[in-house]
């Protein structure tokens, strides 16, 4: 398997979970927070699932996939331990050109999943080709402790000195940019001052 690292616009992307268990949860949440529109079809529900569909938040078909399901969709993630399932919804996903994602079924997948590390609007994904899920897993928890949660206002300041700066038509190369977010302005972050750490990176790059 080749794989292209990308990060998709899911904002109202219509999307069909199939399965209601534990796995099926965490992809509903996960394509919810992205802003999805999401649809779970399974014969039964898991608790968090359930109160979900009772607060609207996503579509439920009570009963097992069937042929055709696939038509409303742009992706579907498969979220069931049964081979035949992910390989009968894999064979019609490709015939319409929906994309599919399998869980631990890298066979069936148009597309794999990271293991995701988050600080607002910074995401650092690692992946190892649908290989070893595990170490994935491992490799984020270690970055975990270098990436605090100072870095979710380190990059929300940097993307408000680039909008200022664009305005101004003010454009840093990248060289620039990385002397810039060094250790002074990073350490001004870790301190809490963000005004100072704001008027650093103008006064650098403008």
């Amino acid at each position: 398997m080749s794989y292209y690292p990308i990060f998709v616009e899911m904002t109202n992307r219509p999307c069909v979970v199939v399965g209601g268990g534990v796995v099926a949860e965490r992809k509903v949440e996960a394509l919810l927070n992205a802003g999805a529109t999401v649809t779970v079809i399974s014969p039964s529900l898991g608790g968090l699932l359930h109160s979900q569909v009772e607060a609207g938040k996503i579509r439920y078909v009570g009963r097992e996939y069937r042929s055709g399901d696939l038509i409303e969709y742009e992706m579907v993630f498969v979220a069931t331990d049964d081979k035949k399932v992910n390989s009968v919804v894999a064979q019609e996903a490709r015939e319409r050109g929906v994309w599919i994602n399998a869980a631990d079924d890298p066979s069936h997948c148009d597309f794999i999943l990271p293991s995701v590390l988050q600080r607002g609007d910074l995401v650092v994904a690692v992946a190892t080709g649908g290989s070893s899920p595990a170490l994935s897993r491992a490799i984020r928890e270690e970055l975990e402790s270098y990436f605090t949660k100072d870095y979710a206002e380190l990059t929300e300041v940097a993307a408000e000195v680039r909008r200022e700066l664009r305005q101004r038509s003010v454009s840093p190369g990248a060289k620039a940019w990385r002397q810039a977010l060094g250790e002074g302005f990073r350490r001004l972050i870790a301190e809490g001052k963000r005004e100072e750490a704001k008027a650093h990176l103008m006064d650098t790059l403008g």
